[in-house]
């Protein structure tokens, strides 16, 4: 990415879905109400790449288009156009997510109880898939103990008050 300030648009258009979105988003800030073969012509990219691009933003909301016939060959087009207004509210559903995964897996992780043999390549199991295998790991054979996931539940507090500070910040 290039080393520049960028508008949020263009940065959340990245976080999305890497460079090719980077170079779409730039090109509808520079040129409202661009069709895909214009986006393409100002990119570079493929219409193909672009389509998926604007399809993806449009899903989300950070952009709008609107049906319009080419005078020129007679058939319908869209017209997109950034809406940079949305920004704030993508980013704060994407925060309202996270927030409520993170509350879902630290539930989990307080509710249960979990079993490791100590092998990395190895995975951790509940209590009552540990006690169908009668405690052994049935990938490495070694016996499967109590695991301490409390390191886990902290760093999922954290990140929780993290983002509840966040978003109480922006109030």
């Amino acid at each position: 990415m290039e080393e520049q300030i960028q508008d949020s648009f263009v940065t959340i258009a990245g976080l999305i879905g890497g460079e090719d979105y980077i170079k779409v988003a730039r090109a509808l800030l520079n040129n409202e109400n661009a069709t895909d073969e214009e986006i393409a012509s100002a990119t570079g990219l493929k219409i193909n790449a672009v389509r998926r691009a604007v399809y993806d933003l449009f899903g989300r909301s950070l952009i709008t288009g609107i049906r319009v016939r080419d005078l020129k060959r007679g058939w319908f087009v869209y017209r997109w156009k950034a809406q940079r207004d949305q920004v704030d509210a993508f980013l704060e559903t994407q925060r309202r997510k996270a927030l409520e995964r993170l509350r879902e897996r630290l539930t989990y992780e307080e509710s249960h109880q979990f079993y490791y043999c100590g092998t990395a390549s190895c995975s951790k199991r509940t209590f009552e898939d540990a006690m169908e295998v009668f405690f052994k790991c049935p990938t490495c054979g070694k016996p499967e103990n109590l695991s301490d996931n409390s390191e886990l539940k902290e760093a999922l507090q954290g990140k929780i008050s993290q983002i509840e500070q966040e978003m109480k910040m922006r109030k």
